[in-house]
């Protein structure tokens, strides 16, 4: 509490203490003569009081949030491009592409799908997984890239998990096998510079994919429909699935050990429907062309399935002097399609690049027919012939 203040009345002479002197230390006047003074109240806060403080803190506050707010607002479309950019760089480099000068361009260039599956196998979507949250894949939806790397397709699969000190990520990217390794790519939040951090580092990520000398190796992710890939010190998984793990960082490469189990495995069913596809839908088909004149290309691969009876494209031979094309059959040099019917589809394929895949079946019947009809005209005209000389030589004898 203040002071108060006393004046005297007979010189003027000001005291400050709880109550007035007993006698005037200037004019000797006794403690009748001082009077309290009254002080003016001051008008507005009192700053030194404790709701000064906490008023001024909360406006200073709230005009501070506000302040962040706008600023966050205007720049979060360029923070989220960013964010966008940076994901894409990832997902570029388990392609084996780094320190692009466009990284946009180039992703966009190979990625041709950003699919959405199910652990099911399904497709649930052909686009949409670069979209997906966290809470999406608690939902079942998986993220799915795929890629066109020099004409061979890759398959792209996001992981998460937790390192030693906090979350850690990556991309693995598989060949067209649904089963190799192509590339990996690894990052964390707060692992141990020198040990645990060394799992975003090129040695590490390149162990996936060459041997200590820098040699292409392979590495596969599945066997026998279960994630066979280990990262781990003892080699207790065989050649193809071991991945040395840093040392000085064994809970980290568990981390990422136990990432690779769990994240890959909802994808196998997936993976497995997609090589099926692709083995069924490979074109098989013979390398045609005969020995005939100056052996022409090939002609007559055949479709989906070769079958046994050449109506979806046999072996056509090339005639003399044919070097694509083969427009007219030269029976000398044409292989024997059935035992029983040499029926040779002179004109009747479809050219497709110099190579007569599809046999026109219907032709193929008509020339039959007229081949059987002119050969049954033959032997008949062959046969009265015949006969007529027979009767000649007996009327000469007799």
């Amino acid at each position: 509490m203040a002071a108060k203040k006393y004046v005297c009345k007979v010189c003027g002479y000001t005291h400050e203490g709880n109550e007035a002197p007993s006698v005037c230390p200037l004019c000797k006047a006794g403690a009748s003569e001082f009077e309290a003074v009254k002080e003016a109240k001051k008008k507005g806060f009192n700053t030194n009081s404790d709701l000064y403080a906490i008023i001024y803190s909360a406006v200073v506050v709230v005009i501070v949030a506000f302040l962040l707010a706008g600023v966050s607002s205007v720049l979060k479309p360029r923070q989220d491009a960013n964010i966008e950019l940076d994901k894409k760089k990832q997902i570029l480099s388990s392609l084996n592409k780094k320190d692009l000068d466009d990284p946009a361009t180039t992703y966009k260039d190979l990625i041709v799908h950003d699919l959405i599956v199910s652990a099911e196998g399904d497709t649930i979507a052909m686009s949409g997984g670069f979209d997906l949250t966290s809470d999406d894949v608690k939902k079942g939806k998986l993220p799915l890239y795929v890629a066109k790397v020099g004409g061979q397709t890759k398959y792209i699969l996001p992981m998460t998990g937790n390192g030693l000190w906090g979350g850690i990520w990556g991309y693995i990217a598989l060949n067209d096998d649904c089963n190799t390794i192509y590339g990996v790519y690894f990052s964390h939040a707060s692992e141990t510079p020198g040990l645990g951090a060394e799992i975003a580092g090129d040695k590490f990520q390149n162990s996936f994919t060459k041997d200590k000398d820098g040699n292409a190796i392979v590495k596969k992710v599945f066997e026998n429909g279960k994630v066979a890939l280990t990262v781990e010190k003892a080699k207790k998984a065989g050649e193809n699935y071991h991945i040395d793990a840093v040392s000085g960082a064994t809970l980290t490469c568990n981390g990422v050990d136990k990432m690779l189990k769990t994240q890959l495995a909802p994808y196998y069913k997936f993976l497995d429907k997609a090589k099926k596809t692709a083995s069924s839908t490979t074109t098989g088909g013979g390398n045609g062309g005969g020995n005939g004149g100056d052996n022409g290309g090939n002609s007559g691969n055949g479709g989906m399935e070769n079958n046994s009876d050449n109506n979806n494209g046999g072996n056509v031979s090339a005639g003399a002097d044919n070097t694509g094309n083969s427009s007219k059959t030269d029976k000398t040099a044409g292989n024997v399609i059935d035992n029983s019917t040499e029926n040779v589809n002179e004109n009747g394929g479809v050219e497709c690049g110099g190579d007569t895949t599809v046999a026109n079946t219907e032709a193929d019947t008509e020339d039959e027919s007229a081949i059987d009809s002119k050969d049954n005209a033959e032997n008949m005209t062959g046969t009265v012939e015949s006969a007529d000389a027979e009767a000649d030589a007996q009327d000469k004898e007799e």
